[in-house]
């Protein structure tokens, strides 16, 4: 098992937003959660990612059986923890190449300079349908929803985790974006890793195959089932399962 969660119980400001999630992920699987606003969904990536202002009140969360919760954000990164954000942070001063390249080096035993790590970068900024000018600006300084929802998958493609959290990552995206986005991910997918798709619609799964898809509302997943159940929520809407 390489993810997992247990009986997870989180508040914000001493009100509960987990309300006893537990879901169990192998390699070579894809998990979507779905669900209604508020229901908790961006709140588990970031507990999971060691957001500092959600408190844990009980359960447990491992990944290849390390305790998430005794480890810093950092630790779990370099134990390959990857989560990508609704809304991706703009850094001023800081290049795209330069924060990369940074992330990169704080994962890996062998640091690598500018023009090496170009090397690596180029071809995957190529694939996202970018151009290699993005590098050199600052980090999404002035980029569009697009733009920034392609630079999250650049940075997990450089990184090469194990596990990806992903937050809406369809969210904002026109057709073409959409299709890149999802290139992305089944590119880089394979049987050694996870991924977490955390969406509202369906679309994102007419390019990208499920394992499994959760529902959840109010704090709990309280319905999981394969592809079909995506399509289900999208003709029904999430009224069926509540």
């Amino acid at each position: 098992m390489m993810l997992k969660i247990e009986e997870l119980q989180v508040s914000v400001n001493g009100i509960n937003i987990i309300n006893g999630v537990t879901l169990k992920a192998n390699a070579g699987e894809v998990h979507v959660i779905m669900g209604p606003n508020g229901s908790g969904k961006s709140t588990l990536a970031k507990v999971l990612a060691g957001h500092p202002l959600y408190k844990v009140e009980s359960g447990a969360a491992s990944l290849l059986g390390i305790d998430l919760f005794s480890m810093n954000v950092e630790e779990r990164a370099r134990k390959g923890l990857f989560v990508s954000f609704q809304y991706p942070i703009e850094i001023c001063g800081i290049s795209n190449l330069e924060f990369l390249r940074s992330a990169y080096n704080s994962i890996n035993d062998q640091k690598v300079g500018e023009s090496a790590f170009r090397k690596i970068v180029i071809p995957i900024i190529h694939h996202m349908g970018m151009r290699e000018s993005f590098l050199d600006r600052d980090l999404n300084d002035g980029f569009s929803g697009g733009e920034k929802k392609r630079n999250e998958i650049v940075q997990m493609m450089v990184l090469n985790p194990i596990c990806c959290i992903l937050d809406e990552s369809d969210s904002g995206l026109d057709v073409d974006a959409l299709k890149l986005v999802a290139n992305g991910i089944n590119r880089f997918m394979d049987n050694d890793k996870i991924i977490i798709l955390i969406t509202h619609y369906q679309r994102l799964l007419n390019y990208i195959e499920p394992t499994f898809v959760h529902i959840m509302i109010d704090g709990k997943i309280i319905k999981s089932g394969g592809p079909d159940l995506a399509r289900e929520i999208e003709e029904g809407g999430y009224q069926r399962c509540s």
